[in-house]
């Protein structure tokens, strides 16, 4: 009985021991803590204009998320409408792709949270393609199941704060891919959106602006 007592305090001082100590964060949700994931349950929309450069002309896409009621608001040049997230994938509209595309280039720091069906890789001191700094590399690669374009792969090139830097998208998870900044980051009510992004010769090809959080 006393041996019974004893192993039973020993087990109760080891359990109260491990809950006390912090759960070490994965270098993705360090990431999405870097621009405020945190805050994120506070919002309830944000609202943004994508805009892309392609040749001369620019492109653009207005977006209004509303988080709260699962909704999203899209419209460009020949429509608009508003349609729910919680429809069945079958009949979701085509823009709906547009959205997780654009939603992507501004918010992806927090799809590392969202997001599930991925592995990920974690390189150290690797100069990054644009700058040439050096930089932590964190590889996600998407599984071939879940989203519109199964199997990609990003790599993002961070600095000592966990912020992105620089990132490639490779379709496929192929070998190559084209990089691109991450740059002029600023706070909406605690959460921090990259609104620019320029390709390896310093031409701004994706910006968004009309970012309003609320």
């Amino acid at each position: 009985m006393k041996n019974l007592s004893y192993t039973l305090f020993v087990l109760t001082v080891w359990f109260c021991l491990s809950c006390s100590q912090p759960e070490e964060k994965t270098l993705p949700m360090q990431v999405a803590q870097a621009y405020g994931i945190e805050n994120f349950d506070k919002l309830n929309s944000i609202a943004y204009t994508w805009n892309v450069q392609v040749g001369p002309d620019v492109r653009t896409r207005d977006w209004k998320w509303n988080i709260k009621d699962r909704t999203v608001y899209y419209a460009d040049s020949d429509t608009s409408y508003t349609y729910s997230l919680d429809l069945p994938k079958e009949e979701m509209p085509k823009a709906d792709a547009g959205f997780i595309n654009d939603k992507y280039w501004l918010m992806y720091p927090f799809q590392l949270a969202w997001d599930s069906g991925y592995a990920y890789e974690v390189e150290e001191e690797v100069n990054a393609p644009i700058s040439g700094d050096k930089s932590t590399k964190l590889t996600i690669v998407y599984n071939e199941e879940d989203g519109y374009t199964p199997g990609d792969a990003y790599d993002l090139y961070l600095d000592s704060n966990k912020m992105i830097k620089e990132w490639v998208f490779r379709k496929g998870n192929g070998d190559e891919g084209r990089p691109f900044t991450w740059e002029a980051e600023k706070d909406f009510n605690g959460v921090t959106f990259a609104t620019e992004h320029k390709n390896a010769d310093g031409v701004k090809f994706i910006w968004f602006t009309n970012i309003e959080v609320n």
